[in-house]
């Protein structure tokens, strides 16, 4: 079952209200009758990767993708689900008085920023890669994909003319993500780097001798922090011509 609603929420609230700011907002209730959910379920289910489904089956990228989405837009999510009586999600989206504008949003400070520019992106996960691919498409970015530091460089050598930035995981076969940006910098000096790693970070620093300086941006991501990140980056001055080594 689906139903929308305007919700207004009161400063003086009754019990039966979510917790959510003084405000009106429109409320999409989505709800089955399925198996639902245990409590240890509930409690990962917004995590990225987590998943019940057997190994193959599913990556788990899809509930962490809709509270990006709803994060994104100022909203909250929320979960009612009791085993052998389905699952209710109530998702709470501040109402616009006036219509939303077309133009693409270009406040860096806001998170939502998109750009035009070239991205490498390097990821051996092919779940991982085509989701991080479609984040930053859809915000506007044209990507160029590889599944490890051999392929990227083959394909910066025979397709790629420009690069604005590259996002690459750290620990991958073939060619690990801390040797290809130095032998990509090797070309170009300038070129700006996202580390992407799930290993915390001194074992960085045990690949590294330091992580001083390195763009590391912790996975799993959501989409959003990941577009984010990309931006901020952009809008960074280029880094400086020597690239921190010891690998």
């Amino acid at each position: 079952m689906i139903q929308t609603a305007r919700v207004e929420i009161l400063a003086d609230r009754p019990a039966r209200q979510p917790e959510l700011p003084e405000g009106s907002y429109v409320r999409l209730l989505v709800s089955d009758t399925g198996n639902g959910m245990d409590r240890e379920t509930q409690r990962h289910l917004f995590e990225p990767f987590f998943t019940t489904k057997q190994l193959g089956k599913g990556t788990g990228l899809g509930m962490s993708s809709v509270y990006g989405s709803v994060a994104q837009n100022c909203g909250r999510i929320f979960m009612a689900s009791d085993v052998g009586h389905g699952t209710t999600f109530s998702i709470y989206l501040p109402r616009q008085e006036r219509p939303a504008s077309l133009k693409p949003q270009q406040n860096v400070a806001s998170g939502l920023s998109r750009g035009d520019e070239t991205i490498l992106l390097v990821e051996d996960e092919n779940a991982v890669r085509q989701m991080l691919h479609e984040a930053l498409s859809n915000a506007g970015y044209r990507v160029w994909e590889a599944e490890n530091g051999a392929e990227a460089m083959g394909l910066w050598g025979r397709e790629i003319e420009r690069i604005d930035l590259l996002v690459t995981d750290i620990v991958m076969p073939v060619m690990n993500g801390l040797r290809l940006a130095e032998e990509l910098r090797n070309r170009r000096p300038n070129l700006k780097v996202i580390f992407m790693s799930g290993y915390a970070e001194e074992a960085i620093s045990r690949q590294t001798d330091s992580n001083d300086g390195l763009d590391i941006l912790q996975k799993p991501c959501l989409p959003h922090v990941l577009v984010r990140k990309v931006r901020q980056c952009l809008d960074c001055p280029a880094p400086a011509p020597e690239m921190e080594k010891g690998f």
